[in-house]
């Protein structure tokens, strides 16, 4: 029998990747480790209101949850958090998000917290054998109206609220407004960490120190690398005792050894010029190095937008690629024979794996998807360069629509969307992302922009968006998307742009201030007035904006000609906006008054608000419901009626 596929209308295709499979096979994998011959990560579960669960999976392949309902093994250090958990002799260590103390969790036992209630935060652990004693960043907020105090303090392992009072945090090191990644020698005589300060972030300016530690305290502390313009990442030992680190001094982030030659490990080995191997540290506990022996590393480095895992030889300084078709996402441990990693590739989810270091196999550990997809629903990204403003190019990830059942109407070109990641400086990856995936098998084409500002390119890159925010990434969204309509692979007329956070502020200006490119975008959790969040936002990125923009109130006046909100009488089209109700980083109030705007002036808008819902949606029924508002919203201002039954949205001046 021939199979001939519907001819339909871009954009009505019927597709097995709905919303609610995409909120299903959402599962969040993060942060693996590795304790004796257990692996631990841990599940964010939309099902389970987003709770994030430590898992750990036994020599005999069995699979057991460490810690039960209602514990959510999360910190809200920096608020973005990470880093909530370590495993060690046994026992697992964890932040729980609704209080934020520190629990032990045993086998068998019920998780006992060793802090008291207050209000202090803790993130990014290390373990003290010798001393039985936890080393972790913490964050005091106990004076109302004053910004949290941030510094490494350690924790007696052994308190329990069943067996005595739990026991106050001892601060080790103080001063810096910011501290992260502390980590011990093999035999706990001397520590490491990195800390900055304003208005840097950690991908701008960290200084790299070490000192010796006895019982009571720390000495003889002293700076090794790094500065107000220099960027480490991830220092920690190696069995031995050689400290090792990351750093984008060359303007690349490269591995470095703390002692011997300044120059970076893989200096001599070409394959690997122009790679970084490091991330902007969004999130505590990222890694893109683990020894697996004394000569030899398990290694993630990125080039041309594309993340690779290999293996390091550290006498050689050469990489050998593991598995060329996995991309590694931002969490890696290893052993002696292997590497345990989180990634995928453009047709598997993001999966825990273990690699074998001698034959290069693949063990899936467990998938965020049960589901297996036919290919031919699946959109591959092509990585695209564009030309944007200033006879600069910019990079993307196209992927033009595809629905093994369906062909296009005959001369039909497919709509648009734009998708501006947030960060901003962050990057978005070539992996399956079912999100995508939703939209191309519906007939839209997708462009991921990776816009100046972006990471993984290196330094020169990110730093062109400082003092440009609102201006070169609305330039690289705007210009992928005419590149893409010129070389008539989209229609011009049906373009629409969509992000998220800091995207969401690029979606908002975008639309604002270059209003003849878009005929529609929608907002999750996005900024349209930044000196409003200048003024109104979390330590971690109250001073971001300096280098995005300027001093703030020195530069009132930029702050407010690139707010979207003041420039409302430009907006020339439709609107949707997304927004958790406790969301601390971006507040509600800049999606709700955006709103009135938009509705005053009397163009098409919609608002979403979720109750529970912080920054970045987490329960399944807000994925499924922003996600089919946005498809239903799409279909109003494009005149088409999507194949899936939705619930109408509420849309103002229709």
């Amino acid at each position: 029998m021939i199979f001939v596929a519907k001819t339909a209308a871009f954009g009505t295709w019927e597709s097995p990747i709905t919303a609610r499979v995409v909120a299903a096979q959402g599962l969040r994998l993060g942060f693996v480790a590795v304790d004796g011959d257990d692996i631990y990560w841990l599940e964010g579960r939309p099902q389970e209101g987003g709770r994030n669960v430590l898992v750990r999976r036994t020599p005999d392949g069995q699979t057991r949850d460490v810690v039960p309902a209602p514990f959510n093994v999360r910190t809200r250090v920096h608020e973005y958090g990470g880093g909530a958990y370590i495993v060690a002799e046994g026992s697992a260590y964890f932040s729980n998000f609704s209080d934020q103390r520190v629990y032990r969790a045993s086998p068998g036992d019920t998780p006992d917290a060793i802090t008291p209630e207050g209000p202090w935060f803790y993130a990014d652990f290390t373990f003290d054998r010798r001393r039985q004693r936890l080393i972790c960043v913490r964050e005091d907020h106990g004076v109302e109206g004053r910004e949290a105090v941030t510094t490494l303090v350690s924790i007696p392992a052994g308190g329990s609220t069943r067996q005595a009072q739990p026991h106050h945090a001892v601060v080790l090191a103080s001063g810096h407004d910011f501290y992260s990644t502390p980590r011990l020698n093999p035999d706990g005589s001397m520590l490491s960490w990195i800390c900055w300060r304003h208005p840097n972030m950690p991908w701008d300016g960290t200084e790299l120190w070490v000192a010796d530690v006895g019982d009571t305290g720390l000495s003889n502390a002293r700076r090794v690398a790094g500065g107000p313009t220099e960027s480490i990442y991830q220092p920690g030992w190696s069995p031995d005792g050689t400290l090792y680190y990351v750093s984008d001094r060359s303007g690349f982030w490269q591995i470095y050894r703390a002692s011997g030659s300044s120059d970076p490990l893989v200096s001599r080995d070409p394959a690997v010029a122009g790679a970084e191997f490091g991330r902007p540290q969004w999130l505590f506990g990222w890694a893109s190095w683990a020894c697996a022996g004394p000569s030899r590393m398990v290694v993630t480095y990125t080039r041309d937008g594309r993340w690779r895992l290999a293996e390091l030889d550290l006498d050689t300084g050469t990489v050998r690629d593991l598995v060329p078709s996995f991309e590694p996402a931002e969490w890696l441990a290893a052993t002696s024979d292997a590497a345990l990693v989180i990634g995928g590739s453009p047709t598997m989810p993001q999966s825990v794996v273990r690699v074998d270091l001698a034959s290069s196999s693949v063990e899936v550990l467990r998938s965020s998807s049960s589901m297996t997809f036919d290919v031919g629903y699946l959109s591959t990204a092509e990585a695209i360069e564009c030309p944007t403003e200033g006879g600069l190019t910019s990079h993307a990830f196209f992927y033009a629509p595809r629905n093994k059942d369906f062909a296009p109407l005959e001369a039909e070109q497919p709509p648009l969307i734009v998708i501006s990641h947030g960060g901003p400086t962050t990057a978005t990856k070539a992996t399956l992302d079912l999100q995508i995936q939703f939209w191309t098998s519906r007939g839209f084409a997708v462009v991921d922009v990776n816009y100046g500002g972006s990471s993984g390119y290196g330094r020169a890159y990110r730093q062109r968006l400082n003092g440009q925010w609102g201006i070169v990434d609305v330039a690289d969204c705007v210009n992928a998307a005419l590149y893409l309509a010129r070389s008539g692979r989209v229609d011009r007329s049906r373009m629409a742009i969509r992000g998220g956070s800091a995207g969401g502020y690029t979606t908002l200006a975008a639309l604002t201030f270059r209003p003849e490119v878009f005929e529609a975008g929608a907002s999750y959790y996005g900024v349209s007035d930044i000196e409003g969040l200048a003024r109104d936002t979390h330590k971690f990125e109250s001073r971001y904006l300096d280098s995005l923009v300027g001093p703030y109130p020195e530069r009132q006046d930029v702050y407010r000609a690139r707010s979207p909100i003041h420039f409302i009488d430009r907006l020339a089209c439709p609107l949707i906006l997304l927004q958790g109700l406790e969301d601390k980083v971006v507040p509600p109030n800049q999606a709700q008054m955006m709103a009135d705007a938009v509705r005053a002036k009397g163009l098409p808008v919609a608002l979403l608000m979720f109750d529970g819902e912080q920054h970045g949606f987490r329960r399944a029924e807000t994925m499924i419901r922003s996600l089919e508002a946005e498809l239903y919203f799409y279909g109003v201002v494009f005149a088409f009626a999507p194949a899936d039954p939705i619930e109408p949205v509420p849309i103002a001046n229709v």
